[in-house]
């Protein structure tokens, strides 16, 4: 690769905020990477979405991503994973992928109990890489497994501590801590955004997992791999994009990402995406 691809920046696409909590843990791995984020806020959420449908928005999301010059894609989603990771990688030859996978091995391999909780969308729990993940990593280990319906609409809504977000996460833990679970798996990048709650709902024995900062390592490892890792010694910039309502997503940066940034203002037409001007 040119070397004036070492400048080009990282890519991190979700169907919203969830991603948020992969870009926070890249930006924090990678300080001097440039970085463009899209949020596909009008398509949110994904996970009640038919595969095929996510599979097209994942492809034009990667073709504008690409038109931006971006070096490596992270699909920092896991529906979009479940659904389109594999497609992607068939369309795109050329280019460096870094998917989400459900972290199942390291819970099933550090459980004393071997009982495990999965919090996912129903597409990450119909999709094969979830099965795969399954049949290879979690033998001799119980998986109990929720969708926790509408706590991505409350995450997206900046709803992180109500009674309605607790409830809905009382549903899916208690059933599962009364079965003797001691690990809780995220298997949706919304969901590290209420750890605490999780936390305080599932007590001091019970580990969560969140899976953000392994994907910011495979990210460095796959830079470093194809020779594309910033020489920068100044912080990386950052472009942040949705198909949504920009106003609203900028005044959630600051909580969730840790940082503030303009958000530009992207349209489906059709099956394109377009910047609006």
């Amino acid at each position: 690769m040119a070397v004036e691809a070492e400048l080009n920046p990282v890519g991190v696409f979700d169907s919203g905020v969830g991603g948020l909590s992969v870009l926070r843990a890249i930006r924090q791995q990678l300080p001097d990477e440039a970085m463009i984020y899209v949020a596909d806020q009008a398509h949110v959420p994904y996970g009640p979405r038919p595969l095929e449908q996510v599979r097209l928005f994942s492809e034009e999301i990667t073709r504008f991503l690409l038109s931006q010059g971006c070096k490596i894609i992270v699909v920092a989603c896991n529906t979009a994973s479940a659904s389109a990771l594999h497609s992607l990688r068939q369309t795109f030859p050329q280019v460096p992928f870094v998917g989400m996978e459900p972290a199942v091995k390291p819970a099933a391999e550090t459980s004393r109990s071997g009982v495990v909780g999965v919090l996912a969308t129903p597409a990450t729990f119909q999709g094969a890489l979830y099965a795969s993940v399954i049949e290879r990593f979690a033998r001799g280990v119980t998986v109990l497994q929720h969708t926790c319906p509408g706590l991505v609409a409350q995450i997206e809504a900046g709803d992180l501590a109500s009674q309605k977000t607790r409830s809905i996460l009382e549903e899916a833990l208690l059933p599962m801590l009364d079965q003797g679970i001691d690990t809780v798996v995220l298997g949706c990048t919304h969901y590290p955004f209420v750890i605490p709650l999780i936390e305080e709902i599932s007590g001091p024995g019970v580990r969560v997992i969140d899976p953000a900062p392994a994907v910011a390592r495979q990210v460095e490892r796959l830079l470093k791999e194809r020779i594309l890792r910033s020489m920068q010694l100044v912080s990386g910039g950052l472009q942040v994009f949705t198909t949504g309502e920009p106003a609203s997503l900028a005044g959630m940066l600051p909580e969730l990402l840790g940082e503030a940034s303009p958000v530009e203002q992207l349209r489906w037409v059709g099956e394109r995406l377009v910047v609006a001007r």
